[in-house]
């Protein structure tokens, strides 16, 4: 029987738990679990605490019988959780009943924490960009500092990210279509989207309605983004300002961590669902950082968000044996 520690990736959708040995590190296996939400938004303590029970126990019932320990530590990177701040506090103390571990065995932190450390693998510095519905930033440098950028909710904060673009296409389509400004393929195609007539009168008056609706949200306007780049890979010129415009926002990002860390030249590594599958993005992206960071380069991470959390547990168990 071996000792256990265990990684956690929070997110929105589902929780992964990996497992793997105190001792040597090895991978052992992964489980599931349910996603989380702010933990100061309702019902945010229980689902978070049962995000780690539940994916815990199926990474557990996966181990072969008798090769798993006590579990030693664990470190979760979950959305929304704001280094030193109350959030943090309360999640370490939902993390600790959840996993029947003391706090000085655990380490919560935000997600983009486990995603950078996970993407660095071995390497010393750099900085992660992830665009998804949301963004945010976060670099760490060879003395260990880190900085983080943007990721103050979709609210304030959402330039480079995938509901950025599908609502920044919705504004401009409405603009068209009340005459401020010229008309393109833009309007037609995200109006479809919607399942909207663009030549129906009352369409901008629905979709005016339909925004506002409970369900739509930052995933509402994300959904959308696909539509923009769809456009401006065809050569809109409304849209493709719009892609270029957020793909500056994120360059500029990578940009500030640089200058606030001293980091001379940085390896960026893109993650999130928007830099993964909009490649007209990506491209715009790195000629952005070719531009405003040009000693920056893109490279694939070295691993992921749980392999993060594994890395902040493993620190943890050793400070804890010092």
């Amino acid at each position: 029987m071996a000792d256990l520690i265990a990684g956690f990736d929070a997110g929105q959708t589902h929780t992964r738990c990996r497992l793997a040995n105190a001792g040597s590190g090895a991978i052992l296996v992964e489980g599931t679990g349910p996603g989380v939400c702010h933990l100061a938004s309702n019902g945010g303590p229980e689902a978070f605490r049962r995000a780690l029970r539940l994916s815990l126990a199926q990474a557990l019932e996966a181990l072969p019988a008798g090769a798993g320990g006590s579990l030693l530590a664990a470190a979760v990177g979950a959305s929304g959780i704001e280094g030193g701040s109350a959030v943090q506090v309360q999640g370490l103390e939902l993390a600790a009943a959840a996993l029947a571990l003391p706090s000085q065995q655990l380490v919560v932190t935000g997600d983009e924490r486990t995603a950078l450390r996970g993407a660095m693998g071995t390497a010393e510095e750099g900085v992660v960009l992830i665009s998804g519905t949301g963004t945010i930033a976060v670099g760490r440098n060879r003395q260990g500092v880190e900085h983080r950028c943007a990721g103050w909710g979709w609210l304030l904060d959402g330039a480079g990210s995938a509901m950025d673009i599908g609502r920044d296409g919705l504004s401009a389509s409405l603009e068209m279509a009340d005459g401020r400004r010229p008309g393109s393929v833009l309007r037609q195609r995200l109006w479809h989207a919607l399942d909207l007539d663009p030549e129906d009168p009352g369409a901008a008056a629905a979709i005016k309605a339909q925004v506002v609706q409970p369900g739509f949200g930052a995933a509402g306007f994300a959904a959308l983004a696909p539509v923009v780049l769809a456009c401006a890979e065809a050569g809109d010129a409304c849209a493709l300002a719009i892609v270029r415009r957020n793909a500056t926002a994120l360059a500029a990002m990578a940009a500030a961590i640089s200058r606030r860390l001293s980091l001379e030249r940085p390896p960026v590594w893109p993650l999130g669902g928007a830099l993964s599958h909009l490649a007209l993005l990506r491209l715009e992206l790195e000629l952005a950082l070719a531009r405003d960071l040009p000693a920056a380069r893109l490279e694939p991470p070295a691993a992921d968000a749980c392999a993060g959390a594994l890395s902040l547990a493993r620190e943890q168990l050793e400070l804890r044996r010092r």
